[in-house]
Parts: structure tokens; C-alpha cells; sequence
């Protein structure tokens, strides 16, 4: 017999499981609310919350981040990096907080400015979260269960050519009736009207000796009852080229003035931390550093890039996910390129009624079917804190190929999926580095050979456990006549290759993952990937980048980039918005009718209503715009078909992903 607070029971393990036992002989019987309190703060009793324990609201949406902060609370986390909804299908019964949401939503970053280039200002920075110095009102959803929609902004493009050679504005980022608005451009050396860094959430900093953007706060251009992000600073013009010119504004503080007589240039405004998306605090909307003849201005930390200066000409892109500012570019000659501004993100956090303790740390944490889920959507570090090796199931996804410029282009490859299990001993000396592998750069050129940044990098678990990254597209090299060969209209190698740009004598690039054999499961060493398509000059097109799961499509038959795949069963958790829509009648062992958990797919080549299956950019007819790949899915960038001369370029490869699962 066992005793515990008022209840009298058999222990657990002699008793009958039976609710309905002869004599009352049910094992372990009921806790007491103290008894069962003091496990739960013991870390005792564990509540799954994906098996139904949470006493709150109930959502779908995003990538699920599951934490426990002083003295014990946990929180749930949706984290946005890619546009989506945020579903809630039943409110708390009991929950102290009740249905209010505590949210961050961060616009996209502004781009640099082309030569002399001002830096982005970062995206507006909108929070509620009790205490932050930036709080603004509470989020209180609806009295009944609905769905919120979540909309990313995307970072603007830098410059890179003298007409128009401010950097493109960020886009807004939406939560429901939140707005914050994208960030300045940078100012450009010439005409004289874009030399001034554009008014966003924070400002664009000035080229030459003109003034930054305003960022959006009481009484600026952009007027708002909160302050959502500050000034950029002024640029500075001594003669000749010496120039440098101002930092984009930032979440935290202003971008600075750029530095007589010729730099370096301004530095970014700093971003501000805060801790939502997990327990501890990450800095956001940095502003982007301006560009100087000598010496780099800064980016501000928090995600803005650092500015250009000789001889390393271009400005830097912001962090994704951050809402930080491009670069701004070197002064010439020769003149540099800005950077673009890194794309916003949405966290949304509520908190629910368990206590979990997780047996590593590292990525973003969640619960689901008697797993504990590691997310990493950046670069970081997984450490056993448990008293033994413990056995993971891992995911790896390589960063996807950037997609062709020009109607011609071809769609970027895929980055190598790769799945398996593997021993991880305990303790911090045995830490293992995860990578997440970045998205090869939009194409914005007709540049023969292509760079290498076009090329998606790897993601690792550990160096033996890699995933290489997708091949960037060919494009059209404009070159006439039309050569038999051209290695810039060739696909380039990779987990999955690039598509090619229209001539059929132009390879697609090679894979060097394995054909998918049809079954979801450990997959080779090499993980999965398939080669790019071949392009046309009858009918013209470009070929789609290849998948995880399949060729790209070559034309005539579409030019639709390679198919990709479902993550296993165990990381397709319902409130959770990992990966990209797919087929919801698959012919493949393993996946199942959803529709959603899909990864790796190739960018297209061709105008669609949508990308292959699996994140794979694209370019919709209507409106007409060109839609990247989504983000933290290792999908290649699809091709613009509009002409070089008035396209920023094929869209970029999304970042890859790495997840981690254990039995909690």
C-alpha cells in the first residue's frame, strides 16, 4: 500500500490499471491539487502539451517555441518567419492571464543605397510585452475562437545600379490589426532626390551630405502614438569622394552621422532586445551600416549589415528574420552595390498551465506526442544536460539556391534533406554545433560566371551529419550571339541542382543527394536531392530547380521546380506551422493527407500560381510579383520573367532548417 496526501492506494505498480478494479485496488490512485503541484514543480510529472495538457488558449501557427521562465511559468511561442495565420480554436478555461496574447511583430528591413549608399533603416519594432521599454497595448483575441493572419514583411533590396540608387523601403509586417511598417531606404549617391535616406519604421541613412529618414514615432513624418524605431543619420560631403555617408535608424537608437572627411560611415542604430521567442533575449531591427570610401560603417546589432567601403565595394544584407537594414555601398569608382534589408518576423506568446523540463538545450523548444522538439531556424549549439546519452531523431535541410534573373532564368535547387537518428553523449564538453545553412542571393545580373553567393550553403548536426545547399540557378548572360555553351546559363551544383536558362545544351546542375526512393524514413548519408532541368530556346524558358523529391520540370512540360518532402511523423505537430504546403494526396509511404510539413522544394522558372511543393519560389501572374521561397524550408528561388533592365532579379533561396527530437 502507498500513501500520499489524503488518498490511500495500491502503488502504481502493483495496482490495477482498471478504473473499475475489484475492491478499489486502483494503482497510485488521485493526487491531491498540493501533492500534484509539488511534482509538478519537481519536474516529476510531466504534461505533454501536444497530447492535450495545456489549460489555455489553444492555437496553431508558426514554429512552436515551448519555454519555463522564473519562478516557473511557461510560455507558448508562435514564432512567424514566413507569412501564415495565427488559429485559435479555443480560448482558456483557467488561465490567470487569460486571453490576452503578448506579441512582437517586426517589419522588413530597408535596402542600402548604391554608391555612397546611406544603410537601411530597420523594420518597425511593435511589442507588448509587460516591461519592454517599446510596450504598447495589449492583443486581447476574440471572445470566440478565430484565425489572425500573419503577414512577414520582406526586406527591401538594396541598390545596385545608378537609376534608382536609393535602397528599396521594407514591407509591412501584420499581426491581426498590428502594423509595423518596413524600414527606409538608404540614400544613393545621385540624382539628387534619392540622396536622402527614406522615412519608414526607422529611417534610412543620408548619402553624401544629405539628411537620414525619419522612423515612426510621435511627431515624425510617419506619425504614430508609439515610438517604433528612430532617425537615420546624415551623410557627410568633403569633395571628390570623400564621402560617407549615414547608418540606418534602428529599434534601439538612431543611426550616426558619417565621419569626415571620407569615413567611416555611420553605423547602424542599435536593435532592441527582447525575450519572447524564447527565455532569453535576442536583439531585433538593427539599422544597416553607411557606405564610405574608407572604412565600413557597422551594422547595428540586432541584424543590420555593414556598410561598403574599399576595396570590399558592397554593402551587406541584413540577418533574415530580424528587421535589420542593408549596407549601404562603397563610394566609387567603382561604385557598390547596397545591401538588402533582412525580411520581419512575428512572435506571439501566451502562457499555458504545465511545467516541462527538456533533457538538452539548444533551437527552440516544444512538446509534442511524447517528444521534445529542438527547432533550430538559425545557427547555434545542442547540449545533453541530461545524466546520459540520449538518442535523437534529426532533420537537416540545406539552405536552397538563389533563382535566375530574366524570363529565361532558371528556378534555384533545393538544399539536401537528410534524416536518421544518432547518439549524442551527455555534458557540456560534448556540445554539438548545429548550422543552419543561409539561401543563395537573388541573381541581379546577367553575371557569366555566376557568384558564389548565388549558392545555398550547408546545414549540419554536427560536422558528419551535413547537408549541402542548393544549386543556384543559370540566367540568361545576354551574350549575342547566342554561344553554344555558357557557364553563367548553366545550373550549378548542389544538394539539388539549379535549373538552367534556356538552351537545351546548358546543363541542368547535378545533384549530389540520392533520387528519392518513395519512402519517408532514414535516408542515405548523401540525404535526398535530384538535378536541375535542362532549359529551352523553343519553346524559350528556363528549367525549374530540382527537389528533395523530384526533377524540376523542363520546358515545354512547366518548368515548375522539383517536388519536396514531408517531414517525418514525428515533427508534424498540428500547432505547429513548420514548413510548406504539399500534395494532400501523396503517392509516397509515410506522408500523410495534410497537405502541410513539406521541405525542399525547387524553385520555378516559369509565371505559376504557385511554387512546387515544398517552398519553392516562384513568380504569380497575378498580381504580379515575385514570391520567395518560404523561408526555413531549404526551397529553391524561383525566376523572374520580367527583363533584367527592370528586375531586382530572380528571387532568393529560403534558409535551411535543422530539428531535433528525443522521447522527453
Amino acid at each position: 500500500m502507498g500513501y500520499l496526501g489524503r488518498r490511500i492506494g495500491l502503488s502504481q505498480d502493483n495496482g490495477d490499471s482498471n478504473p473499475e478494479a475489484s475492491g478499489g485496488a486502483v494503482g497510485g490512485g488521485l493526487l491531491d491539487l498540493f501533492a500534484h503541484g509539488y511534482f509538478e514543480r519537481q519536474g516529476d510529472i510531466y504534461n505533454d502539451p501536444g497530447a492535450g495538457a495545456i489549460i489555455g488558449l489553444t492555437a496553431t501557427g508558426g514554429v512552436v517555441s515551448d519555454y519555463t521562465t522564473a519562478p516557473g511559468d511557461v510560455y507558448r511561442a508562435h514564432v512567424f518567419t514566413s507569412s501564415g495565420t495565427f488559429d485559435v480554436s479555443s480560448l482558456s478555461s483557467n488561465n490567470p492571464a487569460g486571453d490576452t496574447v503578448e506579441y512582437l511583430v517586426i517589419g522588413g528591413g530597408g535596402g542600402g543605397g548604391y554608391d555612397a549608399g546611406g544603410g537601411g533603416g530597420a523594420g518597425a519594432f511593435r511589442t507588448n510585452l509587460t516591461g519592454h521599454p517599446l510596450a504598447q497595448s495589449a492583443f486581447s483575441v476574440s471572445t470566440s475562437p478565430g484565425s489572425y493572419t500573419v503577414t512577414i514583411g520582406g526586406g527591401g533590396s538594396g541598390s545596385t545600379s545608378p537609376q534608382p540608387n536609393r535602397g528599396i523601403s521594407g514591407a509591412d509586417s501584420v499581426f491581426g490589426s498590428i502594423t509595423s511598417p518596413g524600414g527606409g531606404g538608404g540614400g544613393g549617391v545621385s540624382p539628387s532626390p534619392n540622396r536622402t535616406g527614406s522615412n519608414g519604421g526607422s529611417g534610412g541613412g543620408g548619402a553624401m551630405s544629405y539628411n537620414g529618414g525619419k522612423g515612426a514615432y510621435p511627431g515624425s513624418p510617419n506619425p504614430s502614438p508609439f515610438r517604433m524605431g528612430y532617425d537615420g543619420g546624415n551623410g557627410t560631403d568633403n569633395g571628390g569622394d570623400n564621402i560617407a555617408s549615414g547608418g540606418g535608424g534602428g529599434a534601439g537608437g538612431a543611426g550616426s552621422n558619417g565621419s569626415a572627411p571620407a569615413g567611416p560611415g555611420g553605423a547602424g542604430g542599435d536593435g532592441s532586445p527582447i525575450a519572447i521567442e524564447t527565455a532569453t533575449a535576442k536583439l531585433y531591427a538593427g539599422g544597416g551600416g553607411g557606405g564610405a570610401k574608407s572604412g565600413p560603417g557597422a551594422g547595428g546589432p540586432g541584424g543590420g549589415g555593414n556598410g561598403g567601403h574599399r576595396p570590399f565595394l558592397s554593402g551587406t544584407d541584413g540577418t533574415v528574420s530580424t528587421g535589420g537594414g542593408g549596407g549601404g555601398g562603397a563610394v566609387g569608382p567603382p561604385a557598390g552595390g547596397g545591401g538588402s534589408g533582412a525580411s520581419g518576423i512575428v512572435v506571439v506568446r501566451y502562457k499555458i498551465a504545465t511545467v516541462a523540463t527538456a533533457k538538452a538545450t539548444g533551437g527552440v523548444i516544444s512538446f509534442y506526442a511524447g517528444k521534445t522538439i529542438h527547432s533550430f531556424t538559425g545557427s547555434g549549439t545542442f547540449t545533453n544536460t541530461s545524466p546520459s546519452a540520449i538518442t535523437v531523431e534529426y532533420v537537416v535541410v540545406g539552405g536552397g539556391g538563389g533563382g535566375g534573373i530574366n524570363e529565361h532564368g532558371g528556378g534555384g535547387g533545393a538544399g539536401a534533406y537528410r534524416t536518421g537518428t544518432t547518439a549524442v553523449s551527455e555534458g557540456s564538453p560534448n556540445a554539438v554545433t548545429v548550422q543552419v545553412g543561409g539561401g543563395g542571393i537573388q541573381n541581379r545580373g546577367q553575371q557569366n560566371p555566376l557568384p558564389a553567393a548565388h549558392q545555398g550553403t550547408s546545414s549540419y548536426f554536427g560536422t558528419p551529419i551535413t547537408s549541402p545547399g542548393g544549386g543556384g540557378a543559370g540566367v540568361d548572360d545576354g551574350q549575342s550571339p547566342f554561344p553554344t555553351t555558357a557557364p553563367g546559363e548553366q545550373g550549378m551544383p548542389g544538394g539539388s541542382g539549379g535549373g538552367s536558362a534556356l538552351d537545351k545544351t546548358d546543363a541542368g546542375g547535378p545533384a549530389t543527394g540520392a533520387p528519392f526512393p518513395g519512402t519517408i524514413g532514414a535516408t542515405p548519408p548523401a540525404g535526398w536531392g535530384h538535378p536541375g532541368a535542362v532549359g529551352s530556346r523553343n519553346p524559350i524558358g528556363g528549367g525549374g530547380g530540382g527537389g528533395a523529391g523530384g526533377v524540376g520540370a523542363a520546358p515545354p512540360s512547366g518548368r515548375i521546380g522539383g517536388i519536396g518532402i514531408q517531414l517525418p511523423a514525428t515533427f508534424r505537430d498540428p500547432t505547429s506551422g513548420v514548413g510548406a504546403p504539399g500534395p494532400s494526396s501523396p503517392s509516397v509511404t509515410g506522408a500523410d493527407t495534410s497537405g502541410k510539413y513539406y521541405v525542399a522544394g525547387g524553385g520555378s522558372a516559369q509565371p505559376t500560381t504557385g511554387g512546387s511543393a515544398g517552398g519553392g519560389g516562384y513568380f504569380a501572374h497575378s498580381p504580379d510579383n515575385l514570391v520567395g521561397a518560404v523561408q526555413n524550408t531549404g526551397s529553391g528561388g524561383g525566376a523572374s520573367p520580367i527583363p533584367y533592365w527592370e528586375s531586382s532579379g530572380g528571387s532568393g533561396g529560403a534558409s535551411g532548417i535543422v530539428l531535433i527530437a528525443y522521447p522527453s
